[in-house]
Parts: structure tokens; C-alpha cells; sequence
């Protein structure tokens, strides 16, 4: 890495252990240049706002996720396995950085409202990754033919939102969430299947 990106991630890593320990409207931009032993001024050439270093620490914390998605994708498995799995590594995920660093909750609440752009490109990104495994389905023979797997990954994931925001089941314990993601998950699943078709002179016809 060169001198600017070495500055960079020790900007990072202070405004992330100072918003860890007094969240994010505690934390200024001086406490954050002071933490790095340089000038505030200097800090505004990394960073126009606070605002910014909190999507840039949105942005890395989310990164190993991504990975682990795109990962999923382009493993062996059904595609019917890979939407329980994508799934529960991203509420799994979620819920770990809720239960051991609550405060960057704050941060997530606070892009969600003040820049609606990055959580729309975050879930536009989780997207891309469910309509490939809903394609892989169809191949698969898993899944009825879909029209349209970029609109449908838009509806499942509205149907599982539940399980991507903290602020929506915090007060619920992780098994709890499991068990209520696998449940619309099986149901989803279902609804895709391929219909079986009755046999003639069975007691469908």
C-alpha cells in the first residue's frame, strides 16, 4: 500500500474503535485526528464529513460478507441450498456485529437515512447474488422457468428484510430468527418448484 492509503485505514481503524466505544454522535472529527496524532485538516483531506467515514467503514465491514456470497454462488450445492445458506451467513453476520459491537448499529441506522444511496447499492449487490442463484435453479430444474430472476430476487429480498436490519429483530434471539428465516425460505422454495405434473388416470386429473 502506498503513504495515502496507509493514512487512510489509520483514519478507519480510530473512527472504528472510537465509534465502537462511544457511538457515532459522540465521536468528532478532532477526537478521530487526535486518535491519529494529526491534524484535523488533515483528516478533511481523506474524508469530507463524518458522514463519509462512516460509509467507508460501512463499506469495509461489509466487504467479507460480499465475499462470502459471491463465494456461496460459485460453490458446489442446489440452488435451493444456496438461498437457505446466502441467507443465514448474512443474518449470522448481522447478528454477530449486533451482539459484539452494538454501537455501529448507530452507523448503519444513520446511512440508512442520510445516504438511502448506499444501503440502496448494498442491497442492489445482494441481488446480483440472488438472481444467479435463482438462474442456477432453473437450470437445475429446481425452479419453474422465471421471467424476470432480477425482479424476483428484488421480492424475495423484501420478503426476508426482516433478517438484514438489527433495528427489526433485535429483541429477538438468533435461533428464533433462524428458525422464522427457514420457515419463509421453505415456503419460497416451494413456490418455486417445479409442478409436478399428475399422471394420467391418477385421482388428480
Amino acid at each position: 500500500m502506498n503513504d495515502q492509503s496507509d493514512t487512510r485505514d489509520q483514519i478507519l481503524a480510530a473512527a472504528r474503535a472510537r465509534i465502537t466505544h462511544y457511538g457515532y454522535a459522540k465521536t468528532t472529527m478532532a477526537e478521530i485526528a487526535s486518535d491519529c496524532a494529526m491534524s484535523v485538516g488533515n483528516i478533511y483531506r481523506f474524508f469530507a464529513s463524518k458522514l463519509d467515514i462512516a460509509e467507508a467503514l460501512a463499506r469495509k465491514a461489509n466487504l467479507p460478507l460480499h465475499q462470502k456470497s459471491a463465494a456461496l454462488v460459485r460453490a458446489a450445492g442446489s440452488a435451493p441450498e444456496k438461498l437457505h445458506a446466502i441467507h443465514q451467513t448474512a443474518l449470522q453476520e448481522t447478528f454477530r456485529k449486533l451482539d459484539q459491537e452494538p454501537k455501529l448499529v448507530e452507523v448503519a441506522d444513520i446511512l440508512s437515512r442520510q445516504r438511502p444511496e448506499y444501503t440502496d447499492e448494498e442491497l442492489a449487490q445482494e441481488r446480483v447474488f440472488i438472481a444467479q442463484i435463482l438462474e442456477q435453479g432453473v437450470s437445475e430444474g429446481h425452479f419453474a422457468p422465471i421471467e424476470d430472476p432480477a425482479r424476483l430476487a428484488d421480492m424475495l429480498q423484501s420478503a426476508t428484510m426482516k433478517f438484514r436490519f438489527p433495528q427489526m429483530f433485535s429483541p429477538l434471539p438468533l435461533p428464533k430468527l433462524e428458525t422464522e428465516l427457514r420457515g419463509i425460505l421453505d415456503i419460497v422454495i416451494s413456490g418455486l418448484a417445479v409442478p409436478i405434473k399428475a399422471s394420467p388416470g391418477s385421482n388428480n386429473e
